[in-house]
């Protein structure tokens, strides 16, 4: 039993040495500098490898430009994937979501709402548009509000 203890209390011991002693200008901050190094990582030295974080479903302009008024929400799912959010208390909005940081980087973020009536697609909002050789989905500012009602904008936490 002495001996653990002194095997565990060595590191300790050496410390409370180096305080006494004459080397305690030059040990005692060599210590906490080391004690600093060791608990911080390798989180600040240049060239470490950091990961890419991507998060969400990947949407494509291609993808978008797939997308024609009167789809189902199974052929919605097949051309965009899962989406992200379902809103509970609205079925008929569907997100989705992407977010990127590349490794060190600042996070980036795009998003897609699609809205159904009666299980068909209306239209789509968001960060994406169609490009005007696929346009089906109508451009007059009128048309486009009495298709659907405006929806609320759905906060995003941001880090």
């Amino acid at each position: 039993m002495q001996r653990f203890l002194s095997a565990t209390a060595m590191p300790f011991m050496f410390f409370f040495s180096c305080v006494r002693s004459r080397l305690s200008h030059t040990a005692v901050p060599a210590f906490i500098v080391g004690l600093c190094l060791i608990l911080s990582g390798c989180s600040f030295f240049p060239g470490v490898y950091r990961l890419d974080i991507p998060q969400g479903n990947l949407i494509t302009q291609q993808m978008v430009d797939q997308l024609r008024p009167g789809l189902s929400k199974r052929q919605v799912t097949f051309i965009l994937g899962t989406p992200l959010l379902r809103d509970t208390f609205d079925q008929d909005r569907w997100d989705y979501i992407y977010g990127f940081q590349p490794g060190g980087g600042t996070r980036s973020q795009e998003r897609l709402t699609v809205y159904f009536e009666n299980d068909q697609l209306i239209r789509f909002a968001g960060d994406f548009q169609q490009t005007p050789e696929n346009s089906q989905f109508p451009t007059a500012p009128g048309a486009a509000a009495a298709a659907a009602p405006a929806a609320p904008p759905v906060a995003t936490p941001s880090r």
